[in-house]
């Protein structure tokens, strides 16, 4: 299979012609954007550079961004402190449908536009996921995650990162953290949705549709507080662990949610088609 190999020294524009099916950026420091387009061709454009070459490789479909001593297998266990001295800022605009695998040390990173799978493993720095429709995995040390109008399935994983979701129509979301929060604003757009969050010292925080929501519900904390808007779900426990429980619609989707120390709140949005109608009388519950 043909490979054609790039040493990128200062900023310069690429523009691949043969198709390209999978990317695979690796960069430290600075900045990777990545959007999707209906066109069928391929653009890199590397506007900021200070350190070592950065290898761009086209081999069969797969075009490949990195640098040569940064490898994508134990990405987030590289803590090559005298490898951090470098920096970068990418623009990449690939086919939509393309696969795409990004991962960043101490860089911000926004992918947007994307059908295909997308992959992000990030160790400090933060990531911003717009519009994707593929299903979607983002792992990070610390970086916090936002993801905005996804509809693809998401997986994320931290240690210390928190996830934030803003119009979330993912059907299916696991999230798991050590110490990182997780904000989500769901939006299923009537499709039933299957939500497990869990983490162990993050605050947990959920906005669901009213009256549409449709899901059973089991979220509990041992010690952090518990803030519950919906009158169809039950509180338990008033000392030490705290447990909602209960049924939301008919109950065709699922809701868990575990946090061993941060508190824990599901609040309630007006219903989708009105955006303008105001919430209704507060009957949260606060323990």
């Amino acid at each position: 299979m043909a490979e054609s190999t790039w040493t990128v020294e200062e900023p310069r524009t690429l523009t691949f012609d043969a198709p390209v099916t999978a990317l695979n950026v690796r960069i430290v420091n600075g900045t990777v954007n990545v959007v999707g387009t209906e066109e069928g061709s391929a653009r890199l454009e590397v506007s900021a550079l200070d350190g070592p070459p950065l290898i761009v490789t086209q081999q069969g479909g797969t075009l490949t961004v990195a640098y040569e001593d940064l490898p994508w297998k134990g990405f987030l266990k590289w803590f090559d402190r005298k490898g951090w001295r470098r920096s970068a800022v990418v623009s990449l605009t690939v086919p939509s449908a393309c696969a795409v695998e990004v991962g960043v040390v101490g860089a911000a990173a926004v992918v947007s536009g994307i059908r295909g799978r997308t992959d992000v493993r990030g160790v400090t720095g933060d990531t911003t996921l717009v519009g994707l429709s593929g299903s979607v995995r983002a792992e990070t040390v610390s970086g916090n995650v936002e993801a905005q109008a996804v509809t693809g399935d998401l997986r994320f994983q931290s240690v210390s990162g928190d996830l934030t979701v803003i119009e979330g129509a993912a059907t299916s979301v696991r999230a798991e953290s050590v110490s990182g929060d997780m904000v989500l604003d769901l939006d299923p757009s009537g499709k039933p949705a299957d939500v497990q969050l869990t983490t162990v010292s993050g605050e947990i925080a959920i906005r669901l549709e009213h009256p549409a929501a449709d899901a059973r519900v089991e979220a509990n904390t041992t010690s952090g507080a518990v803030s519950n808007a919906f009158d169809d779900l039950r509180v338990s426990g008033q000392w030490g662990a705290k447990r909602i429980t209960g049924t939301l619609g008919a109950g065709r989707g699922t809701l868990r949610a575990t946090t061993v120390s941060g508190s824990l709140a599901l609040l309630r949005r007006p219903a989708s088609h009105d955006p303008a109608e105001p919430a209704a009388p507060s009957t949260e519950k606060v323990l």
